[in-house]
């Protein structure tokens, strides 16, 4: 099943439901969860928001598990480096290389911080899986932030589902030549990935803005707005 963010967005339980209100209840749990120096705190906000996300909004498990698999895979590299290399204090594990060790303080940075982000993680679904990117957009809009952060929130978001799309059709034909049949070859695949998709964002970007410039963009986007009910 292929993860379509924008689908999802336009298509749950949710969709309708005023974006004002999803907006800021995101904000206050986002600030309250960064707030909180609590790990049991953290761990009921997660919970409870998948719950809404996945019960209320009636978001297929795989689409949440898909949204929620890059960010993770982050957070936990971050959290290990944390661990490893940085806080100083009492040495609770010694690993044998080159001198890393696992202290005190360093343990509580890891573990903190994996525990924080978590909670924010369901935060953030919330929003982007119930709520259509246009009418956040508006909401900004309406709320008097700077066009100009709007105009790159939108190319942005458009441009990230392109580059999807783009490594996904790239890794299928690799796949079908047999680009990740053995350890060296599937780091050769993933070096020409990289390198591909470096070239094609410079191409697109050129393409973008000759499309632009050919509807007679003039230094400003225009925003969706909904009809006053």
């Amino acid at each position: 099943m292929k993860f379509d963010m924008d689908y999802i967005a336009h298509n749950n339980a949710l969709t309708e439901t005023n974006p004002y209100f999803k907006l800021f209840l995101t904000i206050i749990l986002l600030i309250v969860t960064l707030a909180f120096d609590n790990l049991y705190f953290d761990v009921t906000v997660f919970v409870i928001m998948s719950i809404v996300i996945l019960t209320i909004a009636k978001i297929n498990y795989k689409s949440y598990l898909k949204f929620l698999s890059i960010p993770m895979a982050f957070l936990v590299i971050t959290c290990i480096f944390l661990i490893f290399f940085f806080g100083k204090g009492d040495v609770i594990y010694e690993t044998g290389i080159l001198g890393i060790v696992v202290t005190t303080d360093s343990w509580h940075y890891g573990v903190y911080t994996f525990m924080r982000v978590l909670g924010c993680l369901p935060c953030l679904g919330f929003l982007a899986l119930t709520t259509p990117i246009a009418k956040i957009l508006n909401c900004l809009r309406t709320l008097k932030v700077p066009k100009i952060l709007i105009e790159i929130a939108l190319l942005m978001y458009n441009s990230i589902f392109i580059f999807l799309n783009e490594i996904d059709t790239m890794q299928k034909a690799q796949e079908t030549r047999l680009g990740y049949h053995s350890y060296w070859s599937s780091f050769s695949s993933l070096g020409a990935l990289v390198s591909i998709i470096f070239l094609r964002s410079l191409d697109k970007s050129e393409t973008l803005q000759y499309s632009l410039d050919s509807r007679g963009y003039s230094g400003e986007l225009p925003v969706y707005e909904p009809k006053k009910r």
